[in-house]
């Protein structure tokens, strides 16, 4: 018979028990930064998150839910299913949806309500998926399942290269929040291709229901991934790791870190206005750019036209660091390495050799191709503007409505009469030797389609530079196009 003196184990501790652990002493912790060892740092104490009376209660500012709502509910910062059940009950792993053959047409409204956003890469090369849980649907109008069929139908197409995902947590509500078992199914269906290449998950504005899920799933959750996960308190904190220019973010998120940094300026003072980067003067992203001529010798952040009147090295209208790139990687070794162009590099080797080249001097690979491949990307991405430029984004825009008979005929439009000279040569240059990559796929696993998927984005986007989730499948479709067909396309 169980004394009755036994003490009560914690969810955590459970959860241990119940999969073959000892029950020993639990120890004390005062903050979940303590608990979580690899967790960063937070901006507040939270020592307050845990005590033994239970959870004490959170200023307005920091709960998801409306202030005239804070005193008739408190589902949106507590946690209202019986946790233990659930991590003690086999989960189910939905294989049926990973295997299920599924079409954008199947989430239509899903796709069109900005839920979730695909946005182009960051500075280093890796797409930036955005979840904006203030678009979440009522949880009476969408089931669970097709929300999550939904979110690995839009990961599958990105998962083989590295991304990140930034998560917007404002919005969450009790009207819209999945069940807190869907969360641990949902982490059993993303299984390894999903995270592996997952390189940092950004929670921005968390809250007191977010910490304390995560200390409930971290026995469960591998290290590895637990250290990808990354607290942000503000859009200002965010800004020093991606450039916010490039991300939609919706306005009642926009809004809602106005009224935090309102309610805690002094937290707002002690952000650091800008990361110590940006503030070189030939860094490509310098905020200075605009009031100050770029050195003559600079190749990133400025136009082709600029390149080609100041760069005397320049042939044939290829800018010199798009030559050595596509030199470099033309050798047989870097050629046939496997997922080139999916890899992200180190940010610091990147913005070295971007200044090497800004300032003219002879820059080096270090005998890695995949600097050469993420510099190549980054070129593209920093023009002032796309290749494709800004006067055919709406025409590319419309590929998948042609049929397949007028399609040769409407991009050679595009291609041979619409587009400037100097960019169809460069245009040009980069398709055909993409070609010898993709004739090398069965080595580097880079397919014509793998490729449109990676360069799609940084050949054409549109002037406020924001690219919607509509937009990606058409331009990867049309820059698909232009490697299959490259030769009957690009003539001259």
């Amino acid at each position: 018979m169980e004394s009755e003196h036994q003490p009560k184990l914690s969810p955590v501790r459970a959860f241990q028990v119940l999969h073959g652990g000892s029950v020993e002493p639990e120890e004390t912790y005062t903050s979940l930064s303590e608990y979580h060892d690899y967790e960063p740092c937070l901006e507040f104490d939270d020592s307050e998150l845990i005590q033994t009376a239970g959870l004490a209660p959170l200023p307005p500012e920091l709960l998801d839910i409306p202030d005239d709502l804070i005193d008739r509910s408190t589902s949106d910062g507590t946690i209202e299913e019986n946790f233990e059940e659930e991590l003690a009950r086999a989960p189910e792993v939905y294989a049926e949806i990973a295997t299920c053959s599924l079409d954008y047409d199947c989430f239509s409204e899903l796709s069109g309500s900005g839920l979730v956003e695909v946005v182009g890469d960051d500075e280093i090369g890796r797409r930036i998926i955005v979840v904006s849980a203030c678009r979440l649907p009522p949880s009476k109008d969408l089931h669970p399942d097709i929300l999550l069929r939904f979110l690995m139908f839009t990961l599958d197409k990105y998962v083989e290269q590295d991304y990140s995902v930034v998560y917007f947590h404002y919005g969450l509500t009790s009207k819209n929040k999945p069940p807190l078992s869907w969360l641990w199914k949902a982490y059993k269906a993303f299984d390894r291709k999903y995270k592996k290449n997952l390189k940092a998950l950004y929670l921005v504005h968390p809250t007191n229901f977010i910490r304390i899920v995560w200390q409930m799933l971290r026995p469960a959750i591998s290290v590895k991934f637990g250290r990808k996960m990354m607290y942000v308190n503000s859009l200002h904190e965010l800004q020093q790791y991606l450039n916010l220019d490039k991300i939609c973010i919706p306005e009642p998120v926009l809004e809602y870190d106005k009224l935090l940094q309102a309610k805690n300026p002094k937290a707002a003072a002690r952000q650091t206005p800008e990361r110590p980067e940006k503030l070189d003067q030939n860094d490509t992203k310098t905020p200075q750019k605009d009031s100050l001529s770029p050195p003559v010798t600079q190749q990133f952040g400025v136009s082709l036209q600029f390149i080609k009147e100041n760069n005397a090295n320049i042939v044939d209208s290829i800018p010199p660091v798009v030559r050595q790139c596509v030199e470099f990687l033309s050798q047989p070794d870097a050629l046939e390495t496997e997922g080139i162009f999916r890899r992200s590099a180190n940010i610091s080797v990147i913005k070295e050799l971007q200044r090497a080249c800004n300032r003219g001097e002879p820059i080096s690979f270090r005998n890695d191709p995949h600097n050469a491949a993420v510099l190549l990307k980054t070129f593209l991405r920093d023009l002032e503007e796309p290749l494709m430029t800004f006067d055919l984004y709406d025409e590319i825009l419309k590929f998948q409505t042609w049929s397949n008979r007028d399609k040769p005929r409407q991009v050679k439009i595009l291609i041979l009469e619409r587009l400037p000279l100097d960019n169809y040569k460069l245009l040009k240059y980069i398709i055909q030797f993409l070609w010898k990559v993709q004739d090398r796929s069965c080595l580097n696993k880079m397919t014509s389609s793998n490729l449109a998927v990676v360069f799609g984005p940084n050949l054409s986007w549109p002037p406020n530079g924001q690219m919607s989730l509509q937009a990606i499948a058409p331009i990867n479709s049309f820059t698909d196009f232009l490697l299959e067909n490259q030769e009957s396309i690009f003539i001259i």
